[in-house]
Parts: C-alpha cells; structure tokens; sequence
C-alpha cells in the first residue's frame, strides 16, 4: 500500500547534479522535469538541490559532506524520501541511505513507478512488472532487513514494498524468466499480426513523441480512438492501434506509442521492445512536438535517441509541432527549421487537415505508381500484385493483362520484367 492510498502524499526532496559537459541550465531544466514525474507519481517536491561536480563520487553520487547537507535539508523539510535525477548505482543508493536515514531513489524509480500505476493492459502490466524486477534485481544485495518492510510509496509498485526479498534472489529470478517467456509470446503475437497488416497492405503510421506532446490527443481527434488524455506525463502507457481513412481515399493503420522521456529507463526500453517494434516497421512516423514546451529541440533530441535505441531511425519522420495556439512566434521557427512539417492544434482541430493531407503525400512518395503487361501464362503474378500493392485498373488485353498499381520501391524491382 503506498503512502498516498493512505491518505498523504510522500515529502520529496530532489536532487540534481550538474556535471561536463552538461550546464547548470541543462540541470534545472531536467529537475523542473523530474519534479513533474514526482507529481505524477503522487507525491510532493518540498525541496531541490542543485549541485556542480566534475564527476560522479563513486560512494554517493553528490560526495559525503553533500550527502550529510541533504541529510539536514530532508529534516528540516520532513521530507520522506530523496530523489536524485541520475541513476544511482545499488552501492551509491545504500551509502545515500545510511547517510539520509531515508529512502533514496533515482528518476528511473520513479518513471517505473509511474508506468507501474499507468499499465493496464495485461501485456503492459508484464512489461512494467518485468523492468521493475530487473532494476531491482542487482539492488536486493545488503538490503535484506531494509526490503522486508511493508511500507509503499514511490519505486515500490508491484507488492508495495517487499516481504522477506520476495522472498529471496532466486525467487526473483523465476519471475523474471516467466515474464521473459510470457512476452515472448506476445511478441510471436505480434509478428503474426503485422504478418497479416502487411498481406492486406495497409501502410502503417505511428505516432511517437515526448510524453505529453499531445500523441493520445491526436489519435483521439484522429480516429475516435476513446484513449485516455490527462495534462500529466505518461498518462497513458498501453499502444493503441486504429484505421484512419486519408483524404486521398487510403486506408491506414495508426498507432499511438508509449511518450518517450529525457534519461528514458534502459529498463523500460528493453521490456516494452516488442512493442516499440511497431514503431521500428511502421511505414511512416509522425513525430508530435509540444511547439510551446520551454525547449522543443531538446525534447525532439530525446525523442531521436531512442528511436536510435530502437532501431527506428531510418523510418521517415513527418513532424507535427502541437499545441501550435498557444506556442506564439516559436512555431513558425520550428516549421522554418524542418521544412515540410505542419503545425497544428490536436484539441481545436485547427491544422488536423494539414496533417492529413501531408501524411497522405509522405506515404504515396514512399511509393511507385507503375503500369505492367502481365502475360495470361503468369497468373501468379497478377496474383502477387494484387498481393503486395495497391491495384489502380486492371484490363484484359488480347495476350495480356495490363495493370496499373502503386507498389513500394522494394517490390517495384521483383517485377521490372513486366513494366509496360
């Protein structure tokens, strides 16, 4: 049970570093961020730190007499626990402890504690609950006693604190490799769907962007899609996937994907992989950008990272630059700086069309209009035609049939014998 299903929200402080060749703007950039995740975590920020250092201390992060200041700070503010907007390793976490006489947690327990209240989908909730025991996993070492308490609070979904180790090192690892098998599946699950998405094909479009960029938004404006919007990082962490008819009259597919985050969990990455590969094979990208957000580029940086984590920075990228009401004279920069995206309003509608209509031109350039001369004899390739691309006209002729039909370049070239 956390603390704020019993009726208080947790006390945080929070804690930044800035170290080369980062800034000390760059820094409180990241924790006015990290302060958003706590929020959205259920708890409080009573404090925050900000730190230079030229490097890390490897006992503590921040050093001991840093360590011991926090220390005063946190009783000084009763504050619960301690947030550091760098990951700490499982020995610089248990000195931070010993030192605080508090918990002391990193940003990536809080991004997977906020996944952990935000998954509902039983695929969703096996991936969060995956990344979880895997973070934890290397963190059990020397925190017997301290991992038995039943007490909550952030970084302890899945169990609200553990029993006994839960109970102990092996334990954890059977469910880890259950969960691995599990998903496994899933992800065969998957692979046979785009299989079939991809015999009846339908181009693919996927939505990605930083969190709260407005992707749920515009799939809802898009589709009717009923996704859950809240004004909160991650709200919704479950993809969905949904036809959308353009006004060039194609059909495609289009899937709302997970926000992605400055600093996103290695963890998090790993365990939702199968369904970041939706991404990875889409057949086009619209990258949402939240125009009025205080540092746009930074955003789109990370959002770019991890499509190279992925394997999906090959996959064409049409940006659509949000909340474009309320973002003043930073749009029409955004839009001078990429040529060819669009900005827009997913919440007015305003610009909606635009998109579309780009979207339509993106995908009909990523293919070939060809006509072929296809003899009676080959029967199998009118029928592989038919197959992998879109059939324009077809007419018979005195030894022929001659086809008009847009077919991706790939394919364009197994039939290069035929073109009319």
């Amino acid at each position: 049970m956390s603390l704020i299903e019993r009726g208080r929200r947790e006390r945080i402080v929070l804690v930044g570093v800035a170290i080369p060749p980062g800034n000390i703007d760059d820094a409180e950039s990241s924790l006015d961020e990290l302060s958003a995740l706590v929020d959205t975590a259920g708890a409080d920020a009573v404090e925050r730190v900000l730190q230079r250092r030229e490097s890390p201390d490897p006992a503590t992060f921040v050093g001991k007499g840093k360590a011991e200041e926090l220390r005063e700070i946190s009783y000084e503010v009763d504050a619960d626990t301690v947030v550091f907007d760098e990951e700490l390793s499982p020995a610089q976490s248990r000195n931070l402890e010993k030192i605080l006489g508090r918990t002391a947690i990193d940003r990536t327990a809080v991004i997977l504690d906020i996944f952990a209240q935000h998954a509902h989908s039983q695929e969703g909730k096996a991936q969060v609950e995956l990344a979880l025991l895997r973070y934890r996993l290397p963190r059990l070492r020397g925190k017997g006693k301290g991992l038995s308490q039943q007490a909550g609070g952030i970084g302890t979904r899945f169990g609200g604190g553990e029993t006994k180790l839960e109970i102990d090192r092996r334990r954890l690892l059977r469910r880890i490799s259950k969960l691995e098998s599990d998903l496994q599946v899933n992800t065969k699950n998957r692979r046979v769907q785009r299989k079939a998405r991809a015999r009846s094909r339908l181009q693919t479009v996927a939505i990605v962007g930083y969190t709260n960029a407005g992707k749920s938004t515009l799939l809802n404006r898009l589709t009717d899609a009923g996704v859950l919007v809240e004004d909160r990082l991650f709200a919704t962490v479950d993809p969905a996937t949904r036809r959308l008819d353009l006004p060039g009259g194609e059909r495609v597919l289009v899937s709302d994907t997970v926000g992605f985050v400055r600093k996103l969990p290695t963890q998090l990455v790993e365990a939702f992989r199968s369904t970041l590969e939706e991404v990875a094979e889409a057949d086009l990208l619209v990258h949402v950008v939240d125009a009025s957000a205080a540092d746009p580029e930074a955003q789109m940086t990370a959002v770019d990272t991890v499509l190279r984590e992925i394997g999906a920075d090959e996959v064409p990228v049409l940006f659509a630059f949000n909340k474009a009401d309320v973002a003043g004279e930073e749009v029409k920069r955004l839009l001078d700086r990429h040529p060819g995206s669009v900005a827009l309003s997913a919440v007015s509608g305003v610009g909606v069309d635009d998109l579309l209509d780009a979207v339509g031109e993106r995908l009909r350039l990523l293919s070939r209009t060809v006509e072929m001369l296809v003899p009676y004899e080959r029967g199998d390739v009118v029928a592989a035609l038919h197959r992998l691309g879109e059939v324009l006209s077809e007419h018979h002729e005195d030894d022929a049939t001659r086809i008009r039909v847009r077919l991706p370049d790939p394919d364009v070239n197994r039939f290069v014998d035929f073109l009319a």
